[in-house]
């Protein structure tokens, strides 16, 4: 039973983090709760990074998760901008700060997130290649679109990913000239595979974005410590103010890694390795968020997960699961994106090569659809695009793992809810 003398320690001060410590006080745990970031913001959600804070329409006191005051008021000791060092699972303590102060945990949360993958190439030392992660790459990031776009500058973003276009479509808002170049032969390929990347790609190009697809970043080119140029592997050269690197994030695993944790191997997406109770290979560690790889029964494999869904769900669940409550963690994947007048919504996974086809119900061209990603009959994904309030039956159809009919799948006029058993 879990008791006032009891010390729960979260370490990471994201979405996941600030829920996991907001969750285990609801339920009611009168314990010490300790929750250490490394950024000396208050935990703040992620999304509006690329979107709305990016682009000037919400506040910057709109991304943190809870009011400064919340943390003490709930009696949330909070340090910030403190790293951990170290964890001593023998004698059950974490060291931190620049003191290396040492403070026991019963039972540990590692909400340690992601970081960008860097460029490893000449010229990313220039003071105008960018990465988009913290609140301070948005406030620097935000700043940078708003010059470019006053003086008809050029902004070379590296990778077609979500961050990638979302970037693009912010920037575009400003007035910047784009150029997108990614190894992949459409925009979101790993995700949305060929057949759906292309209606995005059609989307940006209709606002002035180029794309330079099947290429990598050799080098940026700069004088005096300022931007000039980026140029590709195939001999291209791309005029740049400024390049953002958006070519995905790693799992933050050092911690876990320096502790002697079971982590995932990076073909399988990295990551620290949990069960269905987020619970790491030491009984009293768990991971959630970005960091955490679970074996997802559904799909029958294992996933960590980058979007925001899975750390405003993965925290509260390990923070129960902390309780000694029953939990068993097998949400479907959810994200999504807003780029121009398109608002998208995406539930499940379906990588390429995963699926059988792709059933369209609605008017791709007039991008006012939902797309569905189809195995022997059975829905592994679906997105919709510019349709509303569909998310709940696209998830039941993907969790009950029954075939249906595909033809009644396209058609618009069959209520989704009566395709679920």
């Amino acid at each position: 039973m879990v008791d006032a003398d009891q010390t729960f320690v979260i370490v990471g001060g994201g979405l996941a983090g600030a829920k996991a410590a907001e969750t285990l006080r609801t339920e009611g745990f009168t314990g010490r709760v300790i929750l250490i970031c490394d950024e000396r913001d208050h935990p703040y959600e992620r999304p509006p990074l690329s979107k709305g804070y990016l682009l000037g329409k919400e506040e910057r006191d709109s991304v943190f998760v809870h009011e400064p005051a919340w943390y003490a008021r709930n009696d949330i000791e909070l340090h910030l901008g403190e790293t951990v060092d170290a964890i001593d699972r023998t004698a059950k303590t974490v060291r931190f700060g620049e003191d290396g102060t040492a403070v026991h945990y019963d039972k540990l949360l590692l909400a340690t997130g992601a970081e960008p993958r860097r460029l490893d190439i000449p010229g990313t030392d220039l003071a105008g290649v960018h990465h988009l992660r913290r609140l301070a790459h948005a406030e620097r990031l935000k700043g940078v679109l708003a010059a470019l776009g006053r003086d008809n500058g050029h902004l070379v973003i590296a990778g077609a990913g979500w961050i990638g276009l979302e970037v693009a479509a912010a920037a575009r808002e400003y007035g910047a000239e784009v150029t997108v170049v990614a190894s992949s032969p459409t925009p979101l390929y790993s995700v949305l595979g060929p057949e759906l990347g292309n209606v995005f790609a059609e989307l940006h190009r209709e606002h002035g974005v180029r794309f330079h697809f099947g290429a990598r970043l050799t080098e940026i080119v700069g004088q005096d410590g300022m931007v000039l140029a980026a140029r590709t592997d195939d001999g291209e050269e791309h005029p740049a103010h400024d390049v953002l690197a958006a070519v995905g994030a790693a799992p933050r695993v050092a911690l876990a890694e320096q502790a002697g944790l079971e982590l995932v191997d990076r073909a399988q997406g990295g990551g620290i390795a949990v069960d269905e109770h987020l619970r790491t290979s030491d009984p009293d560690i768990y991971a959630a968020g970005d960091v955490a790889s679970f074996h997802h029964a559904r799909f029958d494999t294992r996933l960590r997960v980058e979007h925001w869904a899975n750390a405003l769900n993965g925290g509260p669940a390990a923070a129960r699961a902390m309780l000694g409550r029953q939990v068993t963690y097998d949400r479907v994947p959810y994200f999504f994106s807003d780029q121009y007048d398109l608002g998208m919504e995406y539930s499940g996974w379906a990588p390429p090569g995963s699926y059988d086809e792709v059933v369209i119900r609605g008017d791709a061209g007039k991008r006012e659809f939902i797309a569905f990603w189809v195995k022997q009959g059975r829905v592994l994904a679906g997105m919709n695009v510019n349709v509303w309030d569909v998310t709940e039956p696209i998830q039941a159809l993907i969790r009950s793992g029954t075939p249906v009919d595909t033809e009644a799948l396209a058609d618009p006029h069959v209520p989704l809810e009566s395709l679920v058993p």
